[in-house]
This record gives structure tokens, sequence and C-alpha cells, in this order.
């Protein structure tokens, strides 16, 4: 025996009514000693385990249906089914089910399970009474047959029994006959009794009844008795509503009738099924188990049979992809693919597979690539569609056909880049079709997902790919948002302005826009105000977020470079509370990394600014965004995150003393103070000779070293992740000895007496933003703007990245192997030191 003809797919029926694939493998009846009986054995294909172990019972109702399948139920609402590859596996198995049952194998239905009061009951009745005698055919015994199939359906025994003489007498043809004649004589009451009968022979659950009654022949005189219902006051028009309103169009005129004939029978069986027949009850709940399985293997031979027919879709894609393609057209081509999608998630795994590996071949990404960019809604909702079915299935298989595509096509017109504009575009007030695509790109930029072998690295290729051609596209509305450049605006508007007019108002449109002129603000919030572009923003940086959860070094070497963190944070002033809320648990994210890298950027940029005047300005609310900040700080003290708590205690600890609803501020007070007292102890315990010149220059060069090995590494990845730190000053340059230290440290904390924070209000201090966009800088703010290069129009510097200008900046360049909280102090007599070049970054 060939091993194709056992070859079986197990479905289980589940709570929804709907098949659950419980796996692929090869079916056998055996007899089975724990089982005391034949039974039914399917071992997985994939690893021999077993899928199913099942005893051919007596007494249980086996149903072939459509000469590939066998169903049955096990036990009340547990029914199983097996598929099988082959017509031949189907009889084979089925010869031995009815071998064991004494049926003849040319029987499609075995007897029911009985309970013990039934089998008793019908013991009684005389042998010849194996089918229900049906009253005749005729008008005035309409109330009668319906009263009989009512009374049937509770018992088991009598349904089958009912559906057998339904079958043998050929009753439901004659039914639909009367049916007829009551409409042309308007009997009212006739229509009712019919509408009860076939409602209950449909709930006799009987695929051999189904065959009869969903036949060309049949099918609309069965939907016009369901248009009777005794509740309702006037019948339905369901057959006008299939026959004038709901037109089948054919995209490419299908030539196999044995195929349309299918699509039109599966369409008004599920009409019958969601439309005109009511909700069940509970009683009810299992009489349509059948038709269920009747519409889901017709789905699944439609799709094979298209699939086969690889004519048919060369031409579908080849008309979709038509510029010549007049616009209706197009929308009926790309609506077919995705019901054709839809209908695929029928089918068994490895068809599933070679479905969209078809699709693929025929070139399913590019016409995709097409028709998301078109003006028509539906048509872009309809690729949005399909597009989601392609990710779930093979994310690797969209990654690996962007990739190739960037060597071929500008950035522009790039699948993903095109995707992130759509979400851009998106005009739905809610942002669903946004919300959407949004999850889509959070798929593909995964690397839980991503392969990798011995030759090659997913994870690597797809996200150089994405940060080198993608996430300036994605970052657009929020560099925007967020910058205080004109050219920048115009950049951005230029490219995306037919993505923007829905936002745009004319009271915060770019004509209508001018510089801030509040210090605080710092940099120009020009269009968050808008409700529908805040919820943007705030999408973007939900994904923001993501990668830097995810990607590491990536979105490191892009935060830095960008200054995106002092942008992200400008958001913090939005009057959306739901946007500011997203800005701080992206900075949470990072600081959650405990990354030093990132540390000395925020704490370089006094990045905690925004932060803390969004806590002030909240005043003694208690609410979610002082819940969160507060978090932000417990975190930074819980963790011991040094650093951190040394800037934020000498920076801002003034402002923050009067909050005492927490103790958090008093014990990052208390740690800092504790740091110290550890430090200044070890620094007394170490010899004199040991706190000279050389043992700070050795500090200083072993902490350069380690920034440029992290470039280095960076480097070979395709970019730098940070800009470097400046070349070591001359060793003559350090101060001599401690005394010289501790001279410059009363020096600052003098200065700082005198530069404390200004109250805003009683009982509060207010910050202000004394960094420019570009300054990453925690110096004067003199100073550095008189050293920041003006921005240039894609949101950061072209030549000497932002954070590149904070590092290079004259304070703080040099980093001690010991940390001291104020080791920028005796950085100041090094400002006339050579400066290494900033590297480019990306």
């Amino acid at each position: 025996m060939s091993d194709t003809r056992r070859r079986v797919k197990v479905y289980t029926l589940n709570e929804d009514r709907q098949w659950d694939d419980r796996g692929t493998g090869h079916v056998s009846s055996t007899y089975v000693e724990e089982l005391k009986g034949m039974s039914l054995l399917v071992r997985a294909e994939s690893d021999g385990s077993l899928l199913l172990e099942s005893k051919i019972n007596p007494n249980t109702a086996y149903q072939k249906q459509q000469d590939t399948l066998i169903v049955w139920s096990e036990a009340e609402n547990y029914d199983l089914a097996l598929s099988f590859q082959e017509k031949a596996g189907c009889d084979e198995i089925w010869e031995k089910i009815c071998q064991v049952q004494g049926k003849d194998p040319s029987v499609e239905v075995t007897q029911d399970l009985i309970d013990e009061s039934e089998e008793e009951r019908f013991e009684e009745m005389p042998e010849t009474s194996h089918l229900i005698d049906l009253p005749t055919c005729e008008l005035n015994k309409l109330e009668e047959i319906a009263d009989l199939v009512t009374s049937v359906l509770s018992s088991p025994i009598r349904r089958e029994k009912l559906a057998l003489a339904l079958e043998n007498e050929g009753y439901i043809k004659k039914l639909l006959q009367l049916f007829q004649a009551c409409e042309n004589l308007e009997n009212t009451e006739g229509l009712h009794h019919l509408y009860e009968i076939i409602r209950g022979i449909l709930f006799l659950n009987k695929a051999t009844l189904f065959e009869v009654m969903f036949s060309d022949e049949c099918i609309m005189d069965v939907v016009g008795c369901l248009e009777y219902d005794p509740a309702l006051a006037q019948p339905k028009r369901h057959r006008e509503f299939l026959t004038k309103t709901a037109k089948f169009k054919e995209v490419i005129p299908i030539t196999d009738s044995e195929l349309r004939q299918k699509i039109h029978q599966t369409y008004r069986v599920q009409y019958i099924q969601d439309i005109i027949l009511p909700t069940p009850s509970v009683f009810e709940e299992n009489f349509l188990s059948t038709l269920t399985s009747f519409i889901f293997f017709n789905k699944v031979e439609i799709v094979s049979m298209l699939q086969e027919d690889e004519k048919f879709l060369s031409e579908v894609f080849a008309q979709l992809t038509d510029e010549a393609t007049d616009d209706d057209k197009r929308r009926e081509l790309v609506n077919f693919f995705k019901e054709f999608c839809a209908f695929s998630q029928t089918l068994q795994p490895q068809n599933r597979d070679a479905f969209f590996k078809t699709l693929a071949k025929l070139g399913i990404l590019p016409a995709l690539e097409i028709v998301m960019g078109m003006d028509d809604l539906q048509v872009r909702s309809a690729a949005t569609d399909i597009f989601s079915y392609l990710v779930e299935f093979s994310p690797s298989m969209v990654r690996e056909f962007v990739m190739q595509e960037a060597q071929q096509s500008d950035d522009d017109i790039l699948l993903i880049n095109v995707v992130i504009e759509q979400m851009i575009c998106d005009t739905d007030p809610e942002l669903g079709g946004a919300v959407q695509l949004m999850g889509l790109l959070r798929t593909l930029i995964d690397p839980e997902n991503m392969l990798a072998t011995t030759n090659k690295t997913e994870k690597s290729e797809f996200l150089n790919f994405f940060y080198n051609h993608c996430m300036h596209v994605l970052t657009a509305p929020l560099l925007t948002n967020t910058s205080e450049d004109k050219c920048e605006k115009d950049f951005f508007l230029k490219h995306y302005r037919y993505s923007w007019s829905f936002v745009c108002t004319p009271s915060h449109s770019h004509s209508h826009s001018t510089p801030s002129s509040s210090i605080s603000q710092g940099i120009l919030l020009s269009f968050v105000d808008n409700y529908q572009t805040a919820q943007l923003l705030a999408l973007i940086l939900e994904l923001l977020t993501f990668c830097v959860e995810h990607h590491t070094y990536h979105i490191k070497n892009y935060i830095m470079n960008k200054d995106l963190l002092r942008r992200v944070l400008v958001l913090m002033n939005s009057k959306h509370t739901f946007l500011a809320l997203c800005a701080l648990r992206f900075m949470r994210r990072i600081i959650g990394l405990k990354d030093e890298f990132y540390n000395r950027y925020i704490t370089k940029g006094n990045l905690f600014e925004p932060v803390i005047n969004a806590l002030l300005d909240n005043g003694t609310r208690y609410n979610l965004l002082n819940s969160a900040v507060i978090e932000l700080f417990e975190f930074i003290r819980v963790e011991d995150i040094k650093s951190l708590t040394a800037h934020i205690v000498e920076n801002f600890y003034k402002a923050l003393e009067s909050i005492e609803y927490v103790q958090t501020f008093k014990g990052l007070k208390t740690k800092y103070e504790q740091e110290k007292d550890r430090q200044n102890q070890k620094l007394n315990s170490v010899p004199s000779i040991l706190r000279s010149n050389r043992f700070r220059r050795d500090a200083k060069t072993l902490e350069e070293d380690e920034e440029m090995w992290f470039n280095e590494d960076e480097e070979e990845e395709g970019k730098a992740v940070v800009a470097p730190v400046e070349k070591s000053k001359p060793e003559d340059d350090f101060p001599d000895n401690y005394e010289k230290f501790m001279e410059t440290k009363k020096a600052k904390e003098s200065e700082d007496k005198e530069n404390l924070p200004k109250r805003t209000s009683p009982g509060g201090f207010k910050f202000t933003f004394s960094h420019s966009a570009s300054a990453a800088n925690g110096t004067n703010s003199k100073s550095v703007v008189a050293q920041t290069p003006p921005a240039t129009s894609n949101g950061s510097s072209s030549k000497t990245t932002n954070l590149a200008t904070s590092v290079t900046a004259t304070k703080g360049s040099l980093v001690g192997l010991v940390d001291y909280p104020d080791d920028e102090e005796e950085d100041e007599e090094e400002e006339t030191s050579p400066r290494k070049r900033p590297r480019l970054g990306s």
C-alpha cells in the first residue's frame, strides 16, 4: 500500500463549532488490548507520536462525507473527523468500521449511539418498523409532518430513522413542490408549517440530506421556505437578496463549471447558516455541526481547485499589476485575493504552505506593494488584510523579499516603507488601520521569529537593513513634531504632505507655525495638540519602545545619533496625557536596561529635566502620570544606578525634597551620600602614590579604550553605535593631587548655590530647558550653543551628530576609573585640549 493512501488530517470540533487541526499522520485499524477491541490509530508523520486512539464502538454513528472524510462523535460535545489525502484510503478505513459494526460499506452513515431506555423501547418494536412511516406529502398533511419532524429532534435514533426515510422516498423534493404551490395559493398557514419542517430537517444534521437540499435544483426553494418564520409579521426577502443584490463577480472567467457551482453553493449555505437560521439554543447547538463541516470542506475544495489552475492565478496577477486596469476591476481583484487567502486558512498545514509558496512565486508581494499605495481606501484595506495573512504565515518570507528589493529599488518604494506610510496616512479617527499595520511591523522586526543558521543570521542582516532604509520613515512624524528646524519640517512635509493633510489644521499648519518663545519648551511642538496625530505618535513610540527592548545596539546607535530621547521627551509637554506617558515609558525602558552608555547620554544631556518639570507641573494631583514618574525614580533607587542617582541628587534635589508623600527622593539622597562616603573612604585608604598622575592617566586611557572598542565592534556590523569621546588630554593636564580636586569641588558647590532652580510658585521649582535639540550636554547653555552646529534637514546634524556634539562639548569629556560625582569640575581646566573629529553617524 502506498504511504499516501492512509495519510490523514485529524480534526476536533471546538466549543465555537469550528474545526481545530490536531495534526497530520497515518491511520491504521488495529486491535488494541487496552481498549479490548478494534481501534483507529493515527500516528504523527513528524515524530511518530500518537495523535488519535479511538475504539470503533459498535453503537457509534460514523458518517462518510465527500469521499475523503469520516466524522463521528465520541462523547457529548466532542466530535472527531479524519480527512484523507486519497479516496482509496478513506474507503479502506470505512470498510473496517462497517465490518466491526456489521454494516454494508455502501451506506454513508451508521446507527447513532442510543441510551438504554431508547434501546429497550425500540427492541420491543417489531423488526419491520426500521423506518418511520411518513404521512403522504399533501397540503392537508403539512401540520402532521411538521409535528413529526419536531418530535424526533430529542431522540437520536428517531432522528436517524427519519433521515433515512426522507432520503429513501425522495421526500424533500416533494415538500419543495408543495412550497411552490403554497406560495402560488398564498397559503400562509402552509408556508409556516413548511418553515418548521425544513428547519427541522436541517437540524437532523445529516450530510446526505444536505447534498439534496443544497443542490442547484433545491437550494433556492429551501431558502424560500426559511423566509416564512411564523414569528415574523412579514416574510424576509432572502431569495431576492441572493439573486438580485448579491452578484457573483468573476474577476477572471472561471471555465470549470464544477468549481463555479461549488462557489455558488458555499456562498448560499454560508448565508443560510449566518443570516437565515436563528442563533441555536443550548439544546440545538449540536444540531448544525455537520452543516459547519459541509461549509469547511467545501472551502478546502475550492482553494485546492483554484490553486491547481495556475493559468487562472497568473492572469489574476497580471491584471492586478497592469497600470491599464481600471479602479473597479482592481478593487474586485484585490477583494478576490482577500477572500482567497481567508479560505486558505481551512487548508491543512502542508497544503497551506504550498498555497502561500505558490502566491509568492507568482509575485503576491510586488503586487501588494503597488496596490497598498493606491488612493482607493477599500483596495488599501483589502491589501492590508492580505499582507497580514502573509506576515502571519511567514515573516521570514516577507523579510527576504524586502531585503532583495532594497538592492534594486529606492527607499521610498520599498514594501515596508509603503506599509509605514500607510500607517502614517490612516484617516480613520481611531486609527484602526494604523494599529493593525503597527502590529504587522512589530512582527517583522521581532528577533524572536527570525531564523539563525550557520551561514546566515537573519537578525543582523534584516535589522541592518531596517535601520538603514526604513527607520527614518517610521520616525519622520516624531522628529518633525519635535523639531524647531524649519528646513526639517519642509523636508518632511514635502515627502508626506498627502499623508498629513488630514491632521494639519489651519491653526497648526506649517505656514502658521512660529518658533516657540518659551525657553522651557526648548523645541517646537507643531502638531501634537491634534488628537489624531498624538495617537499616531503614541503608536510610533510603542514600536520604538519595542525596539529598545529587543534590538540592543541598533536602536542605541539611532537614539544617540538622532538625540532621539530628547526629542521624545518634548512630548511630555503634550496636553494629551496618554502621549506624555508613552514618552515616559520610552525613557523608562531605556533606563531599565541599566546600560552605562545610555546613562551617560542621559546625564550629559540633562534629560531628566523635562520629566521633573512634568512632575512639578502635575502638582499634587494623584494620577497615572504622577505614579509613572515616581516609579521611574523608585526603580533607579532600588536598582542603585549610581551615575543616575548622583546626577539627580546633585542637580534636582532642591526641587524634589519637598515631595514627602513617598520616600523615593529621600532614599535617593541617602544612596548618594552613602556612595560618596564609600568613595571617600576608599580614596583615603589608597597610598598617595596611587593617587598621582599615572593612576588617573591609566584610568582615562582605559575608559577611552572601552569606548573605542565598542565603536569598532559595531562598525563591523555596519556602522558606529556611539560617537567617540575626545582623545585623552596630555598627561600634564591632569590635577597633580587630590587637594586640587577638592578645591575645584568647593568652587563648584559655591556655583551651584548661585544657580539653584528658580521657584515658579509657592512650594514648587521649575527647571528651564537650557539645552537645544542638538546639544545633549549638561553644561551652561551659552557655551554649548556657541559650539553647536545648525541642525540639517534630516532631523540631525549631517556632519556631526547630536550625540557627538554633546559628548565632545567642553565639559565632561573624560571619565575616571571611578566616577566621582564632581569629575566634571576638574575637567574645566582642560578646555584647550585638541579635539578628536567625531565620527559620522548614520
